[in-house]
């Protein structure tokens, strides 16, 4: 696809979220968003007063048939996504999946052999990799800023909006996932979960996961529908900085503390193993703050342009699904310690 192709998009899916990319694809140079499909007339007439030259349908086929779509969205439910991705890519068209990915990895393992045979792009809608603030996170990591990562511990709460498709785990640390995986380059060696189900429906919806990378550093998710605050927090701990991103702090986003502990230099006297705190200064950095949606789409249009890689490809979708599996794994058997190796993606 050239660079002076208009790219036209189809969007599936216009409930919670889906609203938001007809809106951010609309700012995109050389992209025409087309039309837009949902179940629900109320949906299609709300948003079709929104965006008035987006055709609004009720069946996803009536997208996919069309020849100036050329790229779709899919916004659906997650129990979904396997069957209207699939879809997409056989009517040939190129895929932005939002999280999670597939229910099962068995789904996204198939659904990305799906991609491969039709010859079409997936990408996978992993908004937080594209977070100015998880990016320098990133970027801080690479360049051993930090030191050695000794554990991470992440906050994803709030009250509701309480799903019906899938438990609290699979709605919100999707995320948690996703950014540590793009911290790290890679999945966890083992994971362990536990969870309750206080409202009595059949999914969780608050719980409590722990994941292990390179058998040293451990990391940490609370996630929860059923908490007063809005919390969007990643603490990050090394042996020589300590970062604290808070996304609910647009303005300053990231801290960075000079704070430690080391071991005394030398002993006199008795207390050869005691360690000493070391306190410094708090650095917020200025950050070039954007909308991560918007950079998002910009990244998967340039991904149909050029064929430059993004950060949500298919093989960080398989590594995320089969932490997923992991963790529903560990959730049914009782917050067991459950090996990435026993689920693994091929």
């Amino acid at each position: 696809m050239s660079e002076a192709t208009t790219i036209g998009i189809g969007v599936i899916g216009l409930g919670h979220w889906g609203p938001n990319h007809p809106r951010i694809f609309s700012q995109c140079a050389g992209v025409r968003v087309v039309a837009a499909a949902d179940l629900s007339a109320d949906r299609r007439k709300h948003v079709g007063g929104l965006y008035r030259d987006v055709e609004m349908v009720a069946d996803a086929q009536d997208v996919f048939k069309r020849g100036d779509v050329d790229a779709v969205v899919i916004a659906t439910p997650a129990k979904t996504h396997f069957a209207i991705a699939s879809a997409a890519l056989q009517a040939g068209k190129h895929v932005l999946l939002e999280k999670p990915m597939c229910t099962t990895l068995a789904d996204a393992e198939a659904l990305v052999e799906v991609a491969d045979r039709c010859q079409r792009t997936m990408v996978h809608g992993h908004v937080f990799v594209f977070n100015t603030g998880i990016r320098y996170l990133r970027e801080g990591l690479s360049k051993g800023s930090f030191g050695d990562v000794q554990y991470v511990h992440a906050t994803r709460t709030n009250l509701g909006p309480i799903r019906r498709d899938v438990n609290v785990v699979e709605d919100l640390a999707t995320h948690e996932l996703t950014i540590f995986d793009y911290l790290f380059g890679r999945g966890p060696d083992w994971v362990s979960a536990s969870g309750s189900r206080i409202l009595g429906t059949a999914f969780e919806d608050v719980a409590f996961v722990t994941l292990q990378y390179g058998g040293s550093t451990l990391a940490h998710v609370h996630v929860s529908w059923l908490n007063p605050q809005k919390v969007r927090t990643i603490t990050l701990v090394a042996n020589q900085r300590m970062v604290v991103w808070d996304d609910m702090e647009p303005l300053e986003q990231i801290r960075v503390y000079d704070k430690g502990v080391m071991d005394e230099p030398y002993y006199d006297s008795f207390g050869e193993f005691q360690l000493r705190l070391r306190e410094g200064d708090i650095v917020i950095p200025k950050l070039n703050m954007q909308e991560p949606l918007k950079v998002q789409a910009e990244t998967f249009l340039k991904r149909l342009r050029t064929g430059e890689k993004t950060p949500s490809e298919n093989d960080a979708g398989l590594r995320v699904a089969a932490c997923l599996d992991a963790i529903a794994r560990s959730l049914r058997e009782d917050g067991r310690r459950v090996p990435l190796s026993e689920v693994a993606a091929k």
